[in-house]
């Protein structure tokens, strides 16, 4: 198997994942992920493989809901760290919480009833991998399985950037990537092949180099790898465009107008790409 590429595992060995979906925008993904798993998963006690689940915020959430989770991440420093939420969620507990590489899990065919992927399929870039990554996926659930797959649209890092564009602010917190030419360089680059090359993250402090994917492109990668039918979903529509996100979010009925806009948006297959994250859906036939 082809490595990952070590500007993506520096980044979370670092722990800069703990706590990403309780602030800004992560809070919008969190929110909207959790209503369509809580549509479309099988009933509790399913068992649940929460691949690529970092520190384990959705393990632990279905995991109180009365479900069977095995966390797996490649990172051994998000596993640590998932024994941190038991404080939150006392008197519940994963099945496992283990290190492993999504392309080779170490569980039996058909063994699973639901597979959250929401973390590694943008972080392979070689297309054969990535493949390999959504068979194994195939392999481990049961027929009527569920499988969610997340990624990030071509257009994510972009927008995301012109959104804090602050060329006049005060040192520390100006924001001018979209003026750097390598910056821009690389934004051409995921537009054109959805591939984000930023080795060693030398270019922009984002995730490191991964890959990009329209919801086009995102049902074509998983049809190959068994899953015939994606119904894609736009998590955050254009709700992360908000000023003063997380004052917002901190009203509820400011929240509740917002989220409702996400789900609005939802299923405009010509929106989708403005959502920045996409979450797939697919049944095992």
């Amino acid at each position: 198997m082809k490595s990952i590429d070590r500007s993506a595992t520096a980044y979370y060995d670092a722990g800069t994942e703990f706590n990403r979906l309780r602030t800004g925008i992560g809070r919008i993904e969190f929110e909207r992920t959790k209503e369509i798993l809580l549509e479309t998963l099988p009933k509790a006690p399913a068992v649940i493989y929460d691949v690529g689940g970092a520190y384990g915020e959705y393990a632990w959430w279905l995991t109180s809901l009365g479900y069977k989770v095995h966390l797996f991440d490649l990172s051994e420093r998000n596993i640590e760290m998932s024994a941190l939420l038991s404080e939150e969620y006392k008197g519940f507990s994963l099945e496992t919480a283990e290190v492993c590489d999504a392309r080779r899990v170490p569980r039996e065919d058909e063994s699973c009833d639901a597979l959250l992927f929401m973390g590694p399929f943008y972080h392979i870039t070689d297309h054969g991998e990535r493949i390999k990554s959504v068979r194994e996926c195939f392999r481990l659930l049961k027929p009527g399985g569920v499988l969610y797959t997340a990624s990030l649209t071509p257009f994510s890092c972009l927008l995301h950037n012109i959104t804090v564009y602050r060329p006049f602010a005060e040192e520390g917190e100006k924001n001018t990537w979209i003026e750097d030419p390598g910056f821009i360089k690389m934004a051409e680059r995921e537009l054109n092949d959805g591939c984000h090359v930023n080795p060693d993250r030398t270019v922009y402090a984002g995730i490191g180099s991964a890959h990009f994917h329209s919801a086009a492109a995102l049902r074509e990668e998983l049809k190959e790898g068994g899953f015939d039918e994606t119904e894609v979903h736009g998590i955050m529509g254009g709700a992360w465009l908000v000023h003063d996100l997380d004052a917002v979010w901190e009203n509820e009925t400011s929240r509740k107008a917002l989220m409702n806009t996400v789900r609005l948006l939802d299923g405009h297959e010509e929106i989708l790409g403005l959502s920045g994250h996409l979450l797939g859906v697919s049944v095992k036939k």
